[in-house]
Parts: C-alpha cells; structure tokens; sequence
C-alpha cells in the first residue's frame, strides 16, 4: 500500500549523505495506464537497473573498489527484492533507496506516478518526492446529511476514516400513535443532536489537523444547519460543499471532492506567486531564475522555493564545499573547479531544505516560464 508523502519524510531523505559509500536512488512508474500488468513492471524494473549498471560502469574509475563493489551488492540486492518480494499492493509509483556501507535501505511506495529514474550519488534524489509533499494530504473530507456522517482524511491518495457519527432517524413506519406534528419535532430534534455531534467531530479533527483544507459532502439541506454549527477555524477551513449519492462509498466522495480540492491548490498557489510578483517588483525578498536562486539556497536564504512543475536544468557545483552555480567556471569561495550537475532541481531543494526551507510546486500555469521556472522567497 502506497505511503504518505511528507515533509517530513523528505527531509529525512534529503539530510542523508553517504560516508562510506554511495547511494542509489530509484524511481519506478506504477500507472496502471502504463504499467497494467506485472510482466509490464518487470520490464520497466529491468530497464532502470541497467542504466544504474551503465552509471556504475561510466564511473567505475573514480570510485573506490570498496565503493563499487557495495554498489554491485546494492544491485543485486534490488533485483532479487523487485523480482521476488515486492508487492505492488495499490502503489502508482515506487521510490527506493540503498546504501549498502551505510545501512540505508528505504522502499517508499507512492500513491501517485513518478516518472523512471536511477541515479547514483552520495545524496539521495529527493526532487520527484516534492511534488507528491505539496499535495493536499491530510485533507478533511466528510460527508454530512440528516443521517449519515462519516469523515475521513485523505492519506497516500486514499480516504482513511476518522469518525463514524451516523444516526439513526425514525421514518413513517416508527410514528405510532404519535401525532404527525409531534413526530416530525422528534425527528428534528434527532437531527438537530446527530448535526451536532457531526459539527463536534469535524472541530476535533481541525483541530489536530491544523491549516489542511476541509470538503464537506451531502445534500444542500443539511448545510445551514452545519456550518452554523461549525467553530470559526473549522468554517474557515471549508473549501467547498460537493453532491455526491447518500451510499457514495470513499472512493466516490474523493472523486467528488477533488475538484475543490483542486480549486484550493490553485488559489493557494495565486496568493503565493502574487507575493512573489509584488516582493521581486520591488527588489525585495524575491528571486528569479537560476544564478539568483541558487545563490540564495548556497545562502540559507530561502524560506519557499518556487519550482514551476517539468522545471530542470544542469547545474556546476563545487566539489569541494558543494556550492553549486548555474553557470560552469571556478568556486567563487575556494577557487575549485566545479563539476556539472545534470540534475539542478535536485541541488537546489537539498540547499533549500537542508537550511530549513520549504519547496511549492507550481502545476497547471505558466508564470514563472520567462525566469526558467525557478524562483524564491527569501527570508532576508
């Protein structure tokens, strides 16, 4: 089963750097689209493992013979556990990570396609995992009516229940010997309690789950009520209302709630690039392109690293104190000659997160095109 992308867990992969040896970072597609069968993954796991057999053998001169011998075991160690023991299990995707000398072995399944990649380096490749951290996870999606109310949280790309608060209202058959008038109060009443605690139930998770978006889901006529129900915070956090059918199962009210969900990113990212706009007009807190925001990572100095989405581009990076430039030529602290990079993305978020900043992919637009699709807020 596909695991949650975190910062968290980014940032744990980014501050790995190999001592002793050198890591391989794997990247496998799971679509389904394009991947339907397993004989289709095999093949696809094959192909990857050869090019990283081809990168140890273009390297094999610089490496110490410790060094290639622990990455020939590291091979193997992934053929033999992607042809024998992985199970795909619901994955769209597949990161793993070895690094036999220094005891790193960390398989990440992924609820979201990547596309195929190795690489062999003393860090890991952590770009492709940015995307899938500045997703909407731990999103709230509930669905809310005069009866039934179930709330879940969106996890790995799945809606995971929190909270069952279903009621059971009286109908027609149950009335007795009541008079119509008195039933339907009863009725209303049960509602009116059963809302209640739905409205407690999402306060609950808002709170623990602070600043993640909420949908809420189900019939118009039960969203008045609701919402006056609702603590301020957790009102302000509903990003929408969705219809979907009263026996919708998860699958269902996460198609219904995307959209909104989608709306959300899409306003988020508005309000981001807008301070973006307004800082780098100014000459602020603002950078654009390459050499400026590379500089700023070898700095310390980004707070949020802009990345519009299929941006990359080689980089030069020193190899003595891993400054790295966007243009080839000598370290300007020490002098070294550096050495190009052909992954610059992932220079770039390592230099951001390993100063304690955060990365925002930029999907679906164009603006940060015309300063080669990278950019930052700059913490001073």
């Amino acid at each position: 089963m596909a695991e949650t992308v975190t910062w968290e867990v980014v940032r744990e992969l980014a501050s790995f750097r190999a001592s002793k040896g050198c890591a391989i970072s794997l990247y496998l597609s799971l679509d389904p689209s394009d991947v339907p069968t397993a004989v289709d993954a095999q093949a696809r796991m094959r192909s990857l493992l050869a090019d990283a057999e081809r990168q140890l053998h273009e390297r094999r001169t610089a490496l110490p013979r410790e060094t290639r011998g622990a990455l020939k075991a590291d091979l193997e160690r992934l053929r033999s556990w992607l042809e024998g023991e992985f199970d795909r299990g619901g994955a769209r995707g597949l990161a793993i990570f070895v690094a036999g000398l220094d005891g790193l072995w960390r398989p990440l399944p992924l609820p979201e396609p990547v596309e195929d990649a190795a690489r062999i380096d003393r860090e890991l490749c952590v770009a492709p995992l940015v995307r899938l951290a500045d997703r909407p996870e731990g999103a709230i999606v509930a669905y809310v009516g005069r009866e039934r109310a179930d709330v879940y949280r969106l996890r790995g790309g799945r809606l995971v229940p929190v909270a069952d608060r279903t009621a059971e209202v009286p109908g027609q058959h149950d009335q007795g010997g009541w008079s119509q008038a008195r039933f339907e109060r009863h009725i209303e009443s049960i509602v009116a309690k059963h809302l209640a605690e739905v409205a407690a139930a999402l306060d609950a998770c808002a709170g623990r789950l602070r600043g993640v978006p909420i949908v809420l889901v189900g019939p118009e006529e039960a969203r008045p009520e609701l919402e006056e129900l609702l603590a301020g915070e957790t009102r302000s956090r509903v990003v929408g209302w969705a219809a979907a059918e009263a026996h919708a199962d998860a699958p269902q009210l996460l198609e219904a709630a995307q959209p909104l969900l989608g709306r959300w990113r899409a306003g988020r990212d508005e309000e981001v690039l807008a301070r973006w706009r307004e800082e780098a007009a100014r000459d602020g807190r603002a950078t654009f392109g390459w050499e400026q925001t590379l500089e700023a990572a070898a700095d310390g100095r980004i707070e949020l690293l802009l990345v519009q989405e299929g941006s990359d581009r080689p980089v030069y990076r020193c190899p003595e104190c891993g400054r790295a430039q966007a243009s080839d030529g000598a370290c300007p602290l020490d002098g070294t000659a550096t050495d190009r990079c052909s992954a610059g993305l992932d220079v770039v978020v390592h230099e951001t997160l390993r100063h304690g900043g955060t990365v925002r992919v930029i999907a679906g637009r164009r603006d940060l095109e015309p300063v080669g699709g990278v950019a930052a807020m700059l913490r001073f």
